[in-house]
């Protein structure tokens, strides 16, 4: 059934709801029908789980489910497959190969194929592998195991470690494997990176905690439903992940907001065999810098006024919720102030992501892609877009972290080759990987900085890598009495015209940033009429000379644009209610005319990022 299309959808959910089951996200379903288009019986499948098993009333003695699964099966090929199903559906799905890893009263969670096992194996030859002494093949006396999302890793999550493992002989970590704001493969690393001496970091699987078993959980619906994934995720845990790692107690933080993860918490010390201990949450300490910035200000963030928190006797619980707003607001100081250094590089990460998908779905954006148009372009749009922003996240803590200019520089170049990729070659972001690369790394590690000290970091970062010479990297710039033939089309416009191209911005630091875009962004804040980014974009078009726009139009036509985005500007200032008209039509006449203010668009991003990573 093509559930993209809103009739099939319909169906399908009536089917389930009739069915006394709900719509899950799946990536497909398969139905048996009747010749007038009734569902008789159907089935989904999400990722490696088969879900939303349903047969109308009328026909369940007909044995329908069989040839339904079998289908399932033969489309998917081989490999491991799960399904959530009623106890009394155990002989059905063992008869085409599935057997139960997990139990509660209403559910039953099944495989057919030796997952399960295998990861098993994986936990015991890890833990062997950390032999407390040296020659011993023997597991410690007491195990303890946390498992945990760490969505991002704060100085909450470390202080769990840290006190768990003052406990046990040895301290196992399994990260949730499903993917959150921040990726799997960065929560992983954060973990190892945070976690005290003497712990172990392990894979992470869907078998715990996850979208294979424990859907509901991410909806925060405290349900039967709900009630019975948990139950199933606990028995899966006490029969299969405990024995393997020889456990012996399982830590867990203290809930005292969430009501679901507090139900978890209680049913986790009534069902499993093994002792759980509860280590009550981390809290910042009255008048603590992390305090300060869970607070939040009491002062306009344009005054004079020195900043102070809001309550300094109160302390707040330091939390990834916490963290996570704080970026989602564009704050990566708030954010630092409640993680250990290691994990910082990852928040500069998650910002760099945020500072591109604002520029993308900004719009009316005169000649670039947004969410509304590709502009001037015909070889890029909005999705392509973003499979590039997604393909480059990987590269940006590594960016913050970089410890010289020329592994920054490396780097770079790997980023534009991981861009090309999902992108089939095409350069949508080649010159914001060396600007934000270049932010991220001049940024530093501390929870505060001042503009003056980045901007003179900038500065310098940018001299050492540009007075190397590099030659078709992912920086953007040719070595130095290169031939003209070599040269990027930014520096043939800087040679021909005398303008500012990208390699002198960055040599400056991005100095029109700082004195005219970054402060015009900032006081855009608050003003319920305007749309900051894109009167900042035609800010930055109407000051900045384009070499993307030179190169495709000419100087001549390039002063000319500058122009026409300072009054569209104007107009937006001063009637932005009725502006829309005047930028409708610059954008309309620029796809024509083939204008497309590259440039603009990533000095858009950098504001944006500076923005967040110096507020």
């Amino acid at each position: 059934m093509p559930l993209r299309s809103p009739f099939f959808r319909s169906k399908v959910e009536g089917f389930l709801q009739a069915n006394g089951l709900r719509m899950e996200t799946l990536d497909v379903y398969y139905t048996l029908q009747n010749t007038d288009g009734d569902i008789l019986a159907g089935a989904g499948l999400a990722g490696d789980v088969i879900k939303c098993v349903a047969v109308a009333p009328e026909v369940r003695s007909e044995g329908l489910v069989a040839p339904l699964v079998s289908h399932i099966l033969s489309q998917h090929g081989p490999g491991n497959l799960k399904v959530f199903t009623k106890p009394e559906n155990e002989a059905v799905f063992e008869s085409l190969g599935f057997h139960a890893i997990a139990r509660a009263p209403l559910a039953i969670l099944m495989e057919n194929g030796r997952g399960l096992e295998a990861y098993c194996a994986c936990l015991k030859d890890t833990l062997l592998s950390f032999r407390p002494t040296e020659g011993s093949g023997e597991i410690s006396s007491s195990v303890g195991v946390v498992v945990m999302n760490a969505n991002p890793f704060t100085l909450g999550h470390r202080y769990l470690l840290e006190q768990a493992a003052a406990q046990v002989d040895r301290l196992v970590v399994i990260p949730v494997r499903t993917s959150y704001a921040f990726p799997y493969t960065e929560r992983l690393a954060m973990i190892k990176a945070g976690a005290p001496s003497g712990v172990t970091v392990v894979e992470g699987s869907d078998y715990q905690i996850s979208a294979a078993t424990f859907p509901t959980y991410f909806l925060k619906d405290l349900s039967e439903a709900a009630e019975t994934q948990m139950r199933l995720d606990l028995d899966l845990f006490a029969r299969h992940i405990a024995p393997a790692l020889g456990a012996t107690v399982r830590f867990v933080g203290s809930e005292p907001q969430d009501p679901l993860t507090a139900r978890y918490n209680t049913l986790m010390q009534e069902l499993l065999p093994l002792k759980v201990v509860e280590i009550p949450r981390l809290k910042a300490e009255p008048g603590s810098e992390e305090n300060y910035f869970l607070q939040g200000f009491a002062k306009n963030q344009f005054s004079s006024d020195p900043v102070k928190p809001i309550n300094t006797s109160h302390t707040a619980v330091i939390s990834a919720s916490a963290v996570r707003t704080a970026l989602e607001e564009g704050s990566y100081a708030r954010a630092a102030a409640l993680c250990p250094e290691s994990t910082r590089p990852y928040l500069m990460a998650a910002l760099a992501e945020r500072a591109l998908r604002r520029e993308l779905d900004t719009p009316l954006k005169p000649g670039l892609v947004g969410p509304d148009s590709s502009g001037a372009h015909t070889d890029m749009d909005y999705a392509l877009m973003q499979k590039a922003i997604t393909a480059l996240r990987p590269y940006w803590s590594r960016m913050a972290k970089a410890s010289v200019p020329p592994l920054l520089q490396m780097i770079g170049i790997e980023a534009e080759k991981a861009m090309k990729k999902a992108t089939g070659g095409v350069n949508t972001h080649r010159g914001a990987i060396f600007a934000l690369g270049l932010a991220l790394n001049a940024r530093g590690m501390e929870v505060t900085v001042t503009e003056e000290v980045m901007q003179n970091r900038l500065c310098k970062i940018a001299g050492v890598i540009l007075h190397n010479g590099l030659i078709d990297s992912a920086l953007h710039f040719t070595a130095q009495g290169a031939p003209a033939s070599q040269r990027t089309h930014g520096e043939q416009a800087v040679k021909q015209y005398g303008v500012k191209g990208a390699r002198e911005m960055a040599l400056e630091g991005y100095k029109d940033l700082w004195t005219n875009w970054l402060p015009y962004y900032r006081s855009l804040r608050g003003q319920a009429s305007s749309c900051p980014e894109q009167q900042t974009l035609l800010r930055i078009m109407s000051t900045l000379d384009d070499t993307c726009v030179i190169h495709r139009v000419g100087y001549e036509r390039a002063q000319e644009v500058k122009r026409e985005a300072a009054d569209v500007l104007m107009a937006e200032e001063k009637y932005f209610s009725s502006a829309g008209n005047n930028l409708q039509d610059l954008c309309v006449r620029y796809a024509a005319e083939g204008i497309s203010p590259g440039g603009a668009a990533d000095m858009l991003a950098l504001t944006i990022l500076i923005d967040s990573l110096t507020n």
